[in-house]
């Protein structure tokens, strides 16, 4: 019954919520950019609701998908099996091999390599062993990254540290959630993350912004954007 009401809440033009708001909006998004052909990178893949957009406004495109939690992992395999999808098990990060990963059992979105802040406090979470890898290393050097979203529950600056050949030379548009109660838990702060941006020549929007063709964010735009907890989510592009 939750999910049903899920569905039919994502299914009304209106947006009820912050987090349907920006449901709404990363959908408009893909479908501005992407062109058939376009190749998207999904990190925190979850059950594949993004990168089933992803393959309808690019179904000539190579999509890649990221999940270490198992259960969702063998899922995504199987939903994607005899598709150009492919679905791996890394928690991507800034470097290669093995961690610690904090999976919630009742919530498995809240889940990341960092145990975060979550707004329900009786949570159930475990720890497992996941394995680490950079994007960098598993998109092939030949493939050209058009779009990049990326939900990690905190974890956005290593996935970004892990992917910056990739953002320096391809340019992708990139989705990226940035919080506070999570971004905060990895040492992460939007100094760090606007100065990898604009080292690789990239700029930061809201995505309003982005859509409609407006101004971008400064360091001190951005800062405010978070430490007032204005959005947690945001547009990079070049």
């Amino acid at each position: 019954m939750k999910e049903i009401l899920k569905k039919l809440i994502k299914s009304l033009p209106i947006a009820f919520t912050r987090n349907q708001r920006y449901d709404k909006l990363t959908k408009k998004i893909i479908k501005t950019i992407c062109k058939a052909d376009s190749n998207c990178v999904d990190v925190g893949c979850h059950k594949g609701e993004v990168l089933d957009i992803m393959r309808k406004y690019a179904p000539e495109g190579k999509h890649f998908g990221f999940e270490p939690i198992p259960d969702l992992y063998i899922d995504l395999v199987e939903k994607y099996s005899g598709s150009t999808v492919k679905i791996y098990d890394f928690a991507l990060s800034n470097n290669y091999g093995t961690a610690t990963f904090n999976y919630v059992v009742t919530n498995p979105s809240y889940s990341g390599l960092i145990k975060r802040k979550y707004d329900n406090p009786h949570e159930e979470d475990t720890s497992i062993v996941v394995k680490t890898e950079k994007m960098d290393t598993v998109i092939p050097l030949n493939t050209k990254v058009d779009l990049i979203k990326i939900d990690v529950e905190g974890g956005e600056l290593l996935v970004l540290e892990g992917a910056v050949e990739i953002l320096k030379r391809d340019k992708p548009v990139v989705i990226f959630e940035h919080g506070i109660g999570a971004s905060d838990y990895y040492g992460s702060s939007p100094d760090k993350i606007h100065n990898l941006f604009t080292n690789c020549k990239m700029k930061i929007f809201t995505l309003e912004n982005f859509l409609n063709k407006g101004k971008q964010l400064t360091l001190a735009e951005f800062e405010k954007q978070y430490y007032n907890q204005v959005n947690y989510y945001f547009v990079a592009s070049a």
